[in-house]
């Protein structure tokens, strides 16, 4: 395939160059790092203990996916970055309480996350609970900034507050939570499984770009398309992280291969096999840059080169 085949397939011709991915999510990266570090309004008086908690999981690295999409989704349909930061660090923040949570000795009783201890076995099981607990109240926070510093219209900040109160909450990440702790191995079916993908881990990328899409004005088929996109890519990320599991170099993932074994959880793998779970990793992601190529966006480059990207992770 030529370079201009190539691009016309993509929807990417006639666009000007763009630096490579690997530079855009470093530089995402650090926009968003910085953002977190100054959340905590200076004058707001928190405890040392907590905040060094939060900050402990919040500033330990990792992919920054859901912020990457929430920036990629903006300025897909040419929106603000800086009007986007504040959401993007408010998912961030979500997610990590999600994984301090799910550290925890009543959960998956995790003793490394991302290379490094979890936050119960630094800071212990309480604070590690409440940092958690600060964490997400705190994000709600930081995604009214979007209207109160980069003047976002209230209505699709609104709109964006009660995006992520269903998609993290019960009908979403927390019930997807639940039902991955209820399931086990010959107690759960391919659809269930599905369900527990869908929800505890995609329905935050989902919110991610609905959201990037709201803070940029999208209009309806704009964000079904975002939608569809996200749901996808969700599902395919998920089913690459039950290949890696067991496959996966544990230097590269900063934990423990084999964990679903060990604690009888059901997977892709389980139930069709590595090489078909191979196989719809590549068809979902098919999938999600189709919903891109027929949305509509002013420029949908980042967004197919994202969904290659975890298409082929290794992490």
């Amino acid at each position: 395939m030529s370079r201009f085949e190539h691009d016309l397939e993509t929807g990417t011709a006639g666009k000007a160059q763009q630096p490579p991915l690997k530079d855009y999510i470093a530089e995402v990266c650090e926009l968003v790092g910085a953002e977190m570090e100054r959340t905590l309004p200076a004058a707001w008086t928190v405890p040392v203990h907590l905040k060094e908690a939060m900050d402990y999981s919040l500033q330990a690295g990792g992919k920054r996916l859901r912020p990457l999409l929430v920036i990629a989704a903006c300025e897909a349909l040419g929106g603000s970055r800086e009007a986007a930061l504040p959401v993007a660090a408010a998912i961030e923040m979500v997610h990590t309480y999600s994984l301090i949570h799910d550290d925890l000795p009543a959960m998956d009783n995790d003793d490394y996350r991302r290379g490094q201890l979890t936050n119960h076995k630094v800071f212990g099981e309480a604070t590690a609970i409440l940092a958690g607990d600060a964490l997400l109240t705190h994000a709600f926070y930081s995604v009214v900034q979007a209207s109160r510093r980069h003047g976002i219209p209230a209505d699709q900040v609104l709109s964006i507050v009660e995006d992520l109160a269903e998609m993290a909450g019960p009908r979403g990440m927390v019930g997807g939570q639940v039902a991955d702790m209820e399931g086990e191995q010959g107690l759960t079916d391919l659809e269930q499984l599905q369900y527990i993908h869908l929800h505890k881990t995609g329905d935050l990328i989902v919110f991610s770009l609905l959201a990037g899409g709201r803070i940029a004005g999208a209009d309806k088929k704009q964000l079904e398309a975002l939608r569809e996109f996200g749901t996808h890519i969700g599902l395919a990320f998920q089913v690459q992280d039950d290949i890696l599991d067991l496959v996966g170099d544990e230097g590269k993932l900063g934990k423990k291969t084999g964990s679903d074994i060990k604690q009888q959880k059901v997977t892709y793998p389980y139930f069709i096999g590595l090489e078909s779970s191979r196989e719809e990793v590549k068809r979902l992601t098919d999938a999600a840059r189709s919903a891109v190529l027929e949305g509509g966006f002013a420029d949908n480059t980042r967004l197919l080169e994202i969904a290659g990207y975890l298409m082929a992770r290794d992490h």
